[in-house]
């Protein structure tokens, strides 16, 4: 049972690492002109949908994975 706790806490930390990462080197920079006083409004929209979408990415990724363990210990 150790194990499966471990190797899920492992990869719910790996996964808010790789997150974090994607969020400041890939999102941070995005940014949108030529739409007057709205690009700011624009590139905050955009930002917020992408990170919205990767946070329901890594709840799906988490369950499956803490599904898989116990599943795994249950038949052990």
């Amino acid at each position: 049972m150790r194990i499966g706790l471990f190797g899920f806490l492992f990869g719910m930390w790996v996964l808010i690492l790789l997150g974090g990462g994607i969020v400041v080197v890939v999102l941070g920079p995005i940014s949108i002109s030529g739409y007057g006083e709205m690009d700011w409004l624009l590139s905050s929209g955009i930002k917020a949908v992408i990170a919205i979408i990767l946070v329901i990415a890594w709840i799906l990724i988490l369950s499956k994975l803490k599904n898989w363990i116990f599943r795994k210990e249950i038949h052990s």
